[in-house]
């Protein structure tokens, strides 16, 4: 049975929203493992998140291993995101799917169960055109309309540009309140085409340029390095609320600087055909090297991965180890 809840709204969607693994335990990296959910360290995780101070959290992604899950562990995963934040913050499932109907009874399921929104991209396999992927999200959000939609906006993942059609389209949905993007390139242009309804989100290093482009509409970003500490991603949103103020923009410059050289193993040193064919390995291997939190091991295929990798993994996660420290203490 879901809680009563507010359907959210893009002004609704501000700040630093964190993007979570999806806990393993020990063995899940066999193709026998069953019920491979580290119960515990979900709870955890949510719990040190709100305290650290983030504003949200997006869940069962790409490194959230949304493809490598059974239903039964992606739902009691989602029960324990709610049962741990208990309605203090926003917390975002996942919902992407092969197909239309699978999704449906995914975000059906994520709604009763008490989650505030899903973060879900276009039904996969072939490639969609505009029409495609629009009728998805109106086809969603008529069979789901009291549950927020956070457009999953991955282009190389689901093959799709998300040109200006698409969004000027899918800005006439009201569910659809926010969109997790790769970059801020596009981004005025996007705004425009949605018409200012959709809260657009870039990833934390790439925050300040989001903001200084589109002021008023820039308020908020995600973090998937936030899961290896997040300390620099909300002291970058409380710089940036400063800066807005002052003028002064050098302590953002500074960390935004730092976050870019922190995350630049995990991109493969912009290599990003590689980045993408190991995603997962290098964001999981980089938050269990950092050691804020336990990822646990990669769930099959998704747990091969060549030295090269697992050393890019390696530097990623030390080196926001040191961020994490480093602002921590201030």
């Amino acid at each position: 049975m879901s809680r009563a809840r507010k359907l959210l709204t893009a002004d609704d969607i501000q700040g630093c929203w964190a993007i979570i693994p999806t806990p393993a335990r020990d063995g899940a990296d066999q193709w026998s493992a069953v019920d491979t959910l580290d119960v515990e360290e979900t709870r955890r995780i949510v719990n040190a998140m709100i305290d650290a101070g983030v504003d949200g959290i997006l869940s069962l992604g790409t490194l959230g291993e949304c493809g490598a899950l059974t239903w039964a562990e992606k739902e009691l995963f989602m029960r324990t995101l709610v049962e741990a934040a208990a309605g203090r913050i926003p917390i975002f499932g996942g919902t992407t799917a092969l197909g239309t109907r699978e999704a449906i009874a995914q975000t059906r399921a994520a709604r009763d169960i008490g989650l505030d929104g899903t973060m879900v991209g276009p039904s996969m396999w072939n490639k969609p055109d505009v029409a495609a992927a629009v009728r998805f999200y109106q086809d969603l959000a008529e069979a789901v309309p009291d549950m927020a939609i956070c457009v999953y906006a991955n282009p190389f993942v689901f093959k799709f540009d998300f040109p200006p059609p698409f969004w000027a389209q899918v800005a006439e949905i009201p569910q659809v309140v926010c969109a997790k993007v790769a970059s801020y390139a596009t981004l005025l242009r996007d705004t425009k085409a949605a018409r200012g309804r959709i809260r657009f989100m870039p990833m934390d290093s790439e925050y300040m340029g989001a903001v200084k482009l589109d002021p008023r509409g820039s308020v908020a970003f995600w973090s998937s390095s936030a899961s290896c500490g997040p300390a620099p991603a909300v002291a970058l949103r409380d710089l940036v609320a400063q800066a807005r103020h002052s003028g002064d923009w050098s302590a953002v410059e500074e960390l935004s600087d730092e976050m870019g050289r922190a995350v630049l193993p995990i991109v493969c040193y912009g290599d990003f055909n590689l980045f993408q064919t190991h995603n997962v390995t290098l964001e999981k291997g980089r938050m269990n090297v950092a050691g804020w939190l336990k990822a646990g091991p990669n769930r099959p295929p998704y747990h091969l991965a060549p030295p090269q990798i697992l050393e890019f993994a390696k530097l990623g996660g030390e080196a926001w180890a040191a961020l994490q420290e480093k602002y921590a203490s201030k």
